[in-house]
């Protein structure tokens, strides 16, 4: 496929350009890190604290993603491939953790059950909030399998269990990696999360160091160790991607016979249903009680309002931005399998991996030495935004290009037209499912940001995430609870668009594989 992309140096450029730019935390990084000398930067380094905040994070990082993978798939595969009754309702209910934001689960768990702080809380919270973003792609590839070697599997005496762990999740192991990905770059940037939970990360360490502002580069060497995590973890990613099956089967695609549970079916009941109570059910009741509580005090709902029109402001504007500046390192990583197509969507991920604080400063020091008529502007906060999450945007559409037909593309340039006239009237309209996937993720998660949107909004203009977060501060819990659940509103709609988006994709593969 590299042959569609030679002689494209303009869309090489463009991705290229996209890429620095998401790079731009690194360079404060460095400049921080480095300016008090090598040997001081070594010093910290390699200190105890450095080294206990890495064991306390990837540990974390290890429980969230193995938990991720073992609920996703596992939900994925009884939700699209079994007869569970109601599997409809469960296939969309179970996307909702997505539009409840880790702190505002932690917050609800530790103000019902203090003693769950620390790791083991810490780990619950991020584990339900994240394993939807394995559920979702790995349901997608289940949905467009062929299930022509699962059906010889099962004729062969094989059980519906063992068929499903030697035959059909070879199939959706690049979906999973990289949903497993993403729920573990999410981990090690959370910090709400953590800091509820008072779990010793390497966010909440590097929010403290900067918070005392009395030496930043203790800070920044921290966030360089989160960089190489990021980078380590987005690498396994991409080696797990290369070396899976992309489909298995050479038969005519189409829908599996669902497996029948029978003696099964209870205990998967049992299993979604808890799921979804601990993901879902304990957070909503237990703002539904927060809110009750609220009635006592006087809400200013004129301000709520405000401010979930300035979410949705943002939110709107940097999904509108990200996308956009995805597009152009999507098609290369999609169509060529240059170095530097490689290196320009490896970019996209490191600042993904660094908590927000990091790169609103970053941002910041930016905006004051280099930009700074747009200091303290929407401008500036959407730039942010842009950098924490091109990466959502950037795989998705990358995954939706690379599924389209590459025959569509070549007839249309036996027709005469260009390159850029086949990107822009063949592949990309393929592509739109995953496009708008991308958006509505970026759009739920710009939503829910909360580090880089409390130092980088202009001045007088509030979030929901940063209210919800200036009352839970101070425990005024009752007061929370209009904007917490003004926030799971807001982030509804972009959920269900990205499930639907994502099932679209899996049906689209289905018919793609019959061209």
């Amino acid at each position: 496929m590299t042959h569609l992309h030679r002689g494209r140096p303009i869309l090489a450029a463009a991705a290229s350009i996209v890429a620095l730019g998401a790079l731009t935390p690194l360079v404060y990084l460095a400049l921080r890190s480095f300016e008090g000398g090598v040997g001081k930067a070594s010093t910290l380094l390699f200190r105890r604290r450095t080294l206990d905040l890495a064991l306390r994070t990837a540990a974390l990082t290890s429980a969230v993603a193995i938990a991720c993978l073992i609920l996703g798939v596992l939900a994925a595969w009884v939700v699209t491939r079994t007869d569970l009754p109601g599997r409809r309702f469960f296939a969309v209910a179970l996307c909702a953790p997505l539009a409840i934001p880790s702190y505002v689960s932690g917050y609800v768990w530790i103000a019902e059950f203090p003693s769950l702080a620390g790791f083991f809380g810490a780990a619950l919270v991020l584990s339900m909030s994240c394993f939807p973003l394995v559920m979702l792609p790995v349901a997608a590839a289940f949905a467009a399998a062929d299930p022509g070697r699962a059906e010889v599997s099962r004729t062969l005496g094989r059980g519906a269990l063992r068929t499903a762990l030697t035959v059909e999740l070879r199939h959706v192991t690049p979906s999973a990696a990289a949903g497993v990905l993403l729920a573990s770059l999410y981990t090690i940037s959370d910090f709400g999360a953590v800091a509820l939970m008072r779990y010793d990360a390497f966010t909440l360490g590097i929010y403290s160091a900067y918070r005392g502002g009395l030496d930043r580069t203790a800070a920044s060497i921290l966030g360089l160790v989160l960089v190489l995590m990021a980078l380590v973890l987005t690498l396994a990613e991409r080696r797990t991607r290369r070396g899976a099956t992309a489909r298995i089967g050479s038969g005519s695609p189409r829908p599996a016979e669902p497996v029948e549970l029978r003696r099964w079916t209870l205990p998967a009941l049992l299993m979604v249903s808890a799921l979804l109570a601990t993901a879902v059910a304990v957070p909503i009741l237990g703002l539904v009680r927060w809110l009750v509580r609220s009635f006592r005090f006087t809400i200013d709902w004129v301000d709520v309002i405000d401010t979930t029109l300035a979410t949705l402001r943002y939110s709107a504007l940097a999904a509108l931005a990200v996308v956009i500046l995805a597009l152009p390192v999507a098609l290369y990583a999609a169509r060529s399998t240059s170095p530097v197509a490689r290196a320009a969507e490896l970019s996209t991920y490191i600042a993904h991996g660094l908590p927000g604080i990091t790169v609103g400063l970053a941002v910041v020091f930016i905006g004051i030495r280099l930009l700074p008529s747009i200091y303290q502007t929407a401008t500036l906060l959407v730039l942010a935004y842009v950098v924490l999450f091109l990466p959502l945007a950037v795989g998705s559409t990358r995954a939706a290009i690379h599924a389209s037909p590459v025959v569509l593309e070549d007839v249309s340039r036996t027709l005469g037209n260009t390159r850029t006239r086949t990107d822009i009237r063949v592949t990309l309209p393929i592509a739109v499912p995953g496009i708008a996937a991308g958006g509505a993720l970026v759009f739920l998660t710009v939503a829910k940001e909360l580090p880089a949107t409390l130092l980088l909004r202009p001045r007088g203009v509030d979030t929901l995430a940063t209210e919800l977060w200036s009352t839970t501060q101070v425990f005024k819990y009752g007061e929370a609870a209009p904007y917490a659940f003004a926030l799971i509103i807001v982030s509804a709609v972009p959920t269900f668009v990205l499930d639907r988006a994502i099932r679209r994709r899996g049906e689209r593969s289905i018919r793609k594989e019959n061209l």
